[in-house]
């Protein structure tokens, strides 16, 4: 019997073993759709390891150059293709709702991490999504009306949520996109 304990023990360490080298020669074990490159590695330049001049550097490279020019375009403050709050905007996302169409209330600007709020009403609710603009989400953004009189009085429209006959006011003949 006591044989058969070390028998025992010998053959688990072996599995145990085995089963640890077959882990390592996997590139990556928790997932069999991941796909690893291996980039080669670029050291920094030296100003950067000293701090100087790193959040322009993280600015220019942390965007790709669709995301750049889409802050650029739309969300920059003197663009002329700038979304104010009031406008209709259609957004394309990689996930579901892979299409959503609102009314801007608010937009945050913050850089890379600028964002806006869209409401819109569906079958007798009210939705809002705050959409981050360099999110890997969002594929499109498209203006499909602007606000009347060119721009709102007001940056933020939140009062639009508690008077839902001035959203549909604001939406005008556009009453097929905004349900």
């Amino acid at each position: 019997m006591l044989s058969n304990l070390f028998k025992w023990t010998a053959s688990s360490s072996t599995r145990s073993m085995s089963t640890t080298v077959q882990a390592v020669i996997k590139p990556y074990p928790f997932s069999k759709t991941a796909i690893i490159h291996s980039e080669p590695y670029v050291p920094p330049p030296a100003p950067l390891v000293q701090g100087k001049g790193l959040m322009p550097y993280l600015q220019k490279n942390l965007t790709t150059p669709e995301k750049q020019t889409m802050l650029r375009e739309l969300f920059g403050r003197h663009s002329t293709k700038r979304i104010y709050p009031g406008s209709i905007v259609g957004v394309m996302l990689e996930h579901a709702p892979f299409t959503f169409t609102g009314v801007v209330l608010a937009i945050r600007r913050r850089g890379i991490d600028t964002s806006m709020v869209l409401r819109n009403v569906i079958q007798r609710t009210g939705v809002e999504m705050q959409l981050f603009v360099n999110s890997p989400h969002v594929k499109n953004i498209k203006v499909i009306q602007k606000p009347p009189k060119g721009r709102m009085k007001r940056a933020k429209l939140y009062y639009l949520r508690y008077s839902p006959e001035k959203m549909g006011a604001l939406a005008g003949s556009k009453k097929g996109t905004i349900v």
